[in-house]
């Protein structure tokens, strides 16, 4: 069992959720205390058009994060092939030796 008590760890989803509770409260407490209809529906749509940017952030972040930790479990030897170190003459470089001798 999750130590949340959800049967899914999703800290993004929360976060949603918690935000669209609140676009659907500020509009009702903005009329209770004399805003206008039309001001809180102003509010509710200005909270809804942040709340869904930032629920984008958020799933990008997760999948950068998702490809990051991917490609840091790649096996070492994918890691070695692709890395410059070795032997110089193994990369293509040309040392003192083995340059040919100039007249």
């Amino acid at each position: 069992m999750q130590p949340s008590g959800h049967p899914h760890d999703d800290p993004a989803g929360d976060v949603v959720r918690w935000a669209a509770f609140s676009c659907l409260l500020v509009p009702v407490v903005l009329v209770v205390y004399g805003t206008s209809f039309g001001g809180a529906a102003v509010a509710t749509l200005g909270l809804f058009v942040v709340t869904a940017a930032c629920l984008a952030l958020l799933r990008h972040s997760e999948r950068t994060a998702a490809r990051v930790r991917a490609q840091e479990r790649l096996p070492s030897a994918h890691r070695r092939r692709r890395s410059r170190g070795g032997p110089a003459g193994r990369r293509g470089c040309r040392t003192s030796e083995s340059a040919p001798p100039h007249d």
